[in-house]
This record gives structure tokens, C-alpha cells and sequence, in this order.
């Protein structure tokens, strides 16, 4: 059985072109991780060297001729992860109306999702069970986790210098949430 390695999960270091193409090659398949990798590879080099370049021209050929598939970014959903953003962006407007804190949607969102069950979903019928169970059920606990993470949040700030994920443009709570709502509900 061959080995399965990712860009990030099993391996300390950062895989090179030619080993995340070796891999690609092997499996059959470019995970989205991998393809991350390239590209920050890509965008960080002054320029490629040759072997490079042929890893790359190989992958090309590869997944043209269907010998290599690019695996989709996302076949599922957390459905939890929308149910936290509402919830959170209900809450941190009410905070925003009494107080000039400035709360960052992400932060309290993650630090309540660390804390709630997923709730994963591959169909829209699924989505919608997972929605309407979430209502029934959880509904109490969602609210109780991401009002701990407001608190939180209020208690000990992020730092200022740390790099986050999407580096935003802007910090208003117009342009948090139109993020949030682009990679949560993509439709």
C-alpha cells in the first residue's frame, strides 16, 4: 500500500514541487492542500529552477490526460459553522450598540466552534437535517458557547502582529461578514 503524506499533516516541513508532484503522481489524486503548497511555493520564489519547472509542466500533463484528479476545495459543509456565525454576528451587534469594543467575528466564531459538535453534511437534504437538528437541539448550546467567546474575546484581545488566515482588507463588521458568508455559503 503506498504511503499517503500531505503538505501539512505528517511531514515538520513544507514538501518541495517535485514531492508534492511525486505524490500526486502516486495517488492519483492533488488534494487542495497540495495545491496550496504550490502555489505558496510559487508565490514566494523569486524564481523556480529548472526541476521545478518540469514537476510542474509533468503535473500539467498529468491532469490534463486524467492521470492526476484535482480533488474539489469542498464536497461538504459544517452546517455548525453557520449556525455559529449567525449567532455570533447577533451577538457581537448587540455588544457593538452598547459599547465601542471592536469584536472580531472570526476569533469568537472559532473559539466557539473548538467547543460545539460539527455537524457535517454532503447534500442539501442533509444540510437541512443537520440545520433543523441544530435548532431543535443545540440551539442553547450554540448561544452559551459563543456568548463564553465574546467574554473571552472582551477579556484577553488577540495580539496585534499575528498573521491571520485571510489577511483582511478591512476590519469593519460589514467586511467580516461578508467574508464569513462567502466561505461559509459559497450560493
Amino acid at each position: 500500500m503506498p504511503s499517503v503524506r500531505s503538505p501539512s499533516l505528517n511531514r515538520p516541513d513544507p514538501m518541495s514541487i517535485q514531492e508534492i508532484v511525486t505524490q500526486a503522481l502516486q495517488d492519483g489524486y492533488l488534494t487542495p492542500a497540495m495545491e496550496a503548497e504550490v502555489g505558496r511555493i510559487c508565490e514566494s520564489a523569486a524564481e523556480l529552477n529548472i526541476e521545478e519547472y518540469q514537476s510542474l509542466d509533468r503535473l500539467m500533463g498529468a491532469l490534463l490526460n486524467g492521470e492526476v484528479v484535482a480533488m474539489p476545495h469542498k464536497q461538504f459543509i459544517n452546517v455548525m459553522e453557520e449556525m455559529v456565525v449567525t449567532e455570533v454576528i447577533a451577538q457581537v451587534s448587540k455588544v457593538r450598540h452598547s459599547s465601542d469594543e471592536h469584536l472580531d467575528i472570526s476569533d469568537i466564531a472559532a473559539y466557539a466552534l473548538n467547543r460545539l459538535p460539527p455537524l457535517y453534511a454532503t447534500s442539501e437534504e442533509g444540510a437541512n437535517y443537520q440545520r433543523k437538528r441544530a435548532q431543535e437541539e443545540l440551539t442553547f448550546l450554540i448561544r452559551e458557547q459563543v456568548t463564553e467567546g465574546v467574554h473571552r474575546y472582551l477579556d484577553r484581545p488577540t495580539l496585534e502582529d499575528r498573521k491571520p488566515l485571510d489577511k483582511p482588507v478591512k476590519k469593519s463588521l460589514l467586511s467580516q461578514v461578508s467574508v464569513l458568508l462567502e466561505t461559509f455559503a459559497p450560493d
